[in-house]
């Protein structure tokens, strides 16, 4: 694979047609410092590597934004306008604000969550290092908390902003079950 740079990332990452269709329709939609991040970047790269077609296997396209609103209703209001707004695509949109995530992660994930200042905080506490990126919607401009060296290896890696071993170990071995040849090295 040639060198990973943030350009030749994002231009991987627009091979997908859910990505490239997501990012020319989020910053119609006016949402708060929103990225389009996670799994829809990273697993298309991996994809891309692997030969597949890259959409294959992805779950949920992860759009986040940060509004200091925290009540659900406005959250909840958010949510419906990206999924009718998304809904021709044929894929699963994850919205979330990141503004609320303290609210719910301990019960959710059984582990405590310092409340978030901007968007890129939460993709700081992703548990995978190389998994830390995301594509802000306004500007096209790569986020990546820990620079994007794991992923051209294909290295995994706990992330000491959001140290949780099992749950990283029970990520890491989703990611090795559908992409085996992935490795699994000490935190970053």
């Amino acid at each position: 694979m040639q060198s990973l740079s943030s350009e030749t990332l994002v231009a991987l990452a627009m091979e997908n047609p859910a990505n490239r269709a997501l990012l020319a329709l989020l910053p119609t939609l006016d949402l708060p410092q929103c990225m389009l991040t996670a799994g829809c970047l990273f697993q298309t790269v991996w994809n891309l590597q692997s030969g597949r077609p890259p959409q294959w296997g992805i779950k949920d396209y992860d759009v986040i934004y940060f509004d200091d609103d925290l009540s659900w209703e406005a959250e909840d209001r958010s949510i419906a306008r990206v999924r009718q707004a998304c809904q021709h695509l044929g894929v699963h949109v994850e919205v979330r604000n990141q503004a609320r995530v303290h609210l719910w992660y301990a019960q959710k994930f059984g582990a405590s969550y310092a409340p978030l200042h901007r968007a890129t905080d939460g993709i700081d506490r992703y548990l995978i290092c190389s998994t830390c990126i995301g594509v802000d919607v306004a500007t096209g401009a790569l986020y990546s908390t820990h620079g994007l060296d794991d992923l051209q290896r294909n290295v995994l890696r706990i992330n000491p902003l959001n140290h949780q071993p099992a749950m990283f170990a029970d990520k890491a071995r989703s990611y090795q079950e559908r992409w085996p040849w992935l490795t699994v090295e000490a935190a970053c």
